[in-house]
């Protein structure tokens, strides 16, 4: 797999599609050269089928390299296919708990989803055999990147952070609504370079497309305390409120 991008569809209604499409044309675009014309061809045909009833689903498009076997009509310049999977959403969750041993991000592409899904998938399953949702990545010397499967963010007194610009995290769609909204509401927004330690106590949550906004209640296997989720009720109301019908 080459690219991908995923996000949650609940009664036939999502949040920030546009920006999903963005994120994956651009991976598409920079790893295999593909023509906005037919990247936007696709995402086109591919709305029509994203599902509009009762219900949550979590599709998911990818770019990948075609197999020998693949139709000709489906092949594209380089060698490369598009595809749609219209899947069931998994249960869906409001507060996470992360796993209190940090891993060294093994990823590739780190702004890029999908060449990396299979390894992380990997760390996630050591993070769920340790009572965990998520899993944070972390740089040789123990900055924090991201998790496994979100964006990070987290409350230093009145000061909405982040990881700073410069350190290989992907660039998170549910986590950039929620900084620009700080924003615009007067909140100060900063970059940060954070070690775990330094979380103890803190508001942290963890965002992406499929379960939005969530707070973290625990670090397993790790005496690290949590701080009181205060601000993440209103803000995942906020978040939830930004769902639009498809067209």
């Amino acid at each position: 797999m080459l690219a991908a991008d995923s996000w949650l569809v609940a009664d036939g209604a999502v949040r920030a599609l546009d920006r999903h499409q963005q994120r994956f044309a651009a991976s598409c675009a920079a790893l295999a050269g593909l023509p906005a014309p037919l990247l936007g061809a696709f995402w086109a045909a591919m709305t029509e089928l994203l599902p509009r009833g009762p219900g949550t689903w979590f599709p998911r498009v990818e770019l990948e390299r075609a197999a020998g076997d693949a139709h000709p009509d489906t092949v594209h310049p380089g060698g490369v296919r598009l595809l749609y999977r219209q899947r069931p959403a998994p249960p869906l969750r409001e507060t996470t708990r992360v796993w209190g041993t940090t891993v060294p991000d093994p990823r590739r592409t780190p702004r890029h989803k999908g060449p990396d899904l299979g390894t992380l998938a990997a760390v996630r399953g050591r993070a769920a055999a340790a009572g965990a949702d998520e899993a944070l990545l972390v740089s040789a010397d123990g900055v924090v990147h991201e998790a496994v499967n979100s964006s990070l963010l987290w409350w230093e007194g009145d000061v909405l952070c982040h990881p700073a610009a410069e350190l290989p995290t992907l660039p998170g769609v549910t986590a950039r609504l929620l900084t620009e909204e700080a924003r615009r509401r007067g909140v100060e927004v900063a970059p940060r370079r954070c070690r775990l330690p330094a979380l103890a106590g803190r508001e942290v949550w963890v965002t992406n497309a499929l379960h939005g906004l969530t707070p973290v209640t625990a670090w397993t296997e790790s005496t690290l305390g949590t701080g009181a989720p205060k601000r993440a009720a209103g803000w995942r109301a906020w978040l939830e409120g930004l769902r639009t019908p498809l067209p």
